[in-house]
């Protein structure tokens, strides 16, 4: 005996419903009258680490997850409602130049450390704000940005000119 389609169809649908994944729910922002749906998740991302070396204290380092294609840059940390303590996204940029960003979509507020390619901080934006389509730059040119969660860098003494080393990163 073969399920009726409908009956195949419902099953099908509680199974995606039941699937425990987190982030294919929809979002609500205040002031939007449908939920914003999220994409699904991400394939696989490499990950590394980045080292930060601020004169005057000790290294800090940071558990990250590098992106480099188009696609994967421009969702960046969208969606994600954490970010543990010191983990956080590289972007590998195509070329150095003054990197713009906004934080649209994103839930988390952020430090941006903006990185040259000789690997020293180009400057630092702190706190962005969440969901925000302002602009997030330093006006000097960087390669690399990296974006941890609102806070670290000061609490790591982290400004222009701390040096940077990447750690198993391509």
């Amino acid at each position: 005996m073969r399920p009726k389609p409908l009956v195949t169809l419902v099953i099908l649908a509680l199974m995606a419903a039941c699937s425990g994944v987190e982030d294919a729910a929809p979002v609500h922002r205040p002031g939007h009258e449908k939920p914003v749906e999220r994409p699904a998740p991400e394939p696989h991302i490499p990950t590394g680490k980045v080292v930060l070396s601020p004169e005057g204290k000790p290294p800090a380092t940071v558990a990250v997850e590098v992106v480099s294609t188009p696609e994967r840059i421009h969702r960046g940390l969208m969606f994600r409602r954490s970010l543990a303590a010191d983990a956080g996204m590289l972007f590998m940029l195509p070329e150095e130049r003054i990197q713009t960003f906004w934080m649209k979509n994103t839930l988390l507020s952020l430090d941006m450390i903006f990185i040259t390619s000789d690997m020293t901080v180009a400057g630092v934006v702190e706190n962005t704000k969440p969901l925000s389509t302002d602009t997030c730059k330093v006006d000097t040119p960087s390669h690399y940005v990296l974006e941890v969660n609102a806070g670290w860098a000061r609490a790591h003494g982290i400004t222009a000119g701390a040096k940077v080393t990447f750690e198993n990163v391509r």
